[in-house]
């Protein structure tokens, strides 16, 4: 896909970092049998305004989220089974032995405090210095301070390469690593995306994993005819945050191949609407456009 100009703000914090919190606050206060996903940490990475707005306008602000949910069907519920599957793939990833955990484009993620044996394996979070700078102030209202085993690694995706900046924080190449791209591919843009991935592929160990979710192309050049991914990719211009990057349906195998990955897996929304939704979610709609993958270097 050829690369064009596009406006991106990168001035302040993410707001898409700060709306993929809400979303991870809003499941997480569901009843524990109920809720997909769980991030009791979400909270300190909103606006309080907005819980403030929610606890004294319930039904305004059930009436703002439900009129959402029409223009983005399914998309809420498929963030959220995305915090799931990659809590769940980290969790297997430590069992199976990796050794160190790199976060790109971590915003607010928040594995790195919640997932408990995550605090015996260094994990690198990179990401743009304004957004990082504003989650690091924030976790150290939440904590009192940062955590000794996170290493923080400022990087402009679009203009520097996080490769140097990770070995001059003490990365180690030939450990096996599980580097977790979770809503950055499709921010990015396409080079950026390759030179990631090739990088993985030479710089860590064997058995090393990546596991990233993406929008098909058609949705980020606006050649996609349904109104989800028109709504989608309009809304994400207007925010200042356009999908620079997307991935030629059906071609996620072939695409991984060629940066020398094996053992790829693709997760469709069927897949994880399969997985996670069951009982009282099992009427959930989820958004078919959002896809997750993963694969293994040798």
């Amino acid at each position: 896909m050829p690369e064009s100009k596009v406006e991106v703000n990168r001035e302040n914090p993410s707001k898409m970092a700060e709306g993929m919190a809400m979303h991870r606050f809003g499941e997480s206060a569901k009843p524990e049998d109920e809720r997909i996903c769980y991030d009791p940490y979400a909270v300190h990475f909103i606006n309080p305004e907005y819980i403030e707005f929610g606890i004294k306008h319930p039904e305004e602000a059930k009436a703002r989220i439900e009129a959402m949910e029409k223009i983005f069907v399914g998309l809420s519920s498929s963030v959220v089974a995305r915090v799931r599957y990659f809590d769940d793939f980290t969790e297997k990833s430590i069992d199976d032995g990796t050794e160190q955990l790199v976060i790109l484009g971590a915003g607010y993620d928040t594995r790195a405090y919640r997932i408990e044996r995550l605090k015996n394996i260094k994990v690198f979070e990179v990401d743009h210095p304004n957004t990082q700078s504003f989650k690091i102030q924030k976790i150290k209202e939440a904590f009192g301070s940062v955590h000794d085993h996170v290493v923080y690694v400022p990087v402009d995706f679009e203009k520097e390469t996080f490769g140097q900046k990770l070995f001059e924080e003490g990365y180690t190449s030939s450990k096996k690593t599980l580097f977790i791209m979770e809503g950055l591919t499709m921010y990015i843009p396409p080079k950026a995306v390759a030179d990631t991935l090739k990088f993985i592929v030479g710089n860590s160990g064997k058995g090393s994993a990546v596991i990233f979710d993406y929008y098909p192309e058609s949705v980020v050049d606006g050649t996609c005819n349904l109104e989800i991914a028109k709504n989608i990719r309009n809304f994400l211009i207007q925010q200042g945050e356009p999908l620079q990057f997307g991935i030629k349906e059906d071609k996620i195998e072939d695409f991984l191949t060629e940066f020398g990955f094996s053992n790829v897996q693709n997760v469709t929304s069927e897949d994880y609407k399969k997985a996670y939704f069951h009982g009282v979610n099992e009427n959930r709609d989820v958004c078919e456009l959002l896809y997750f993958a993963h694969a293994v270097v040798e």
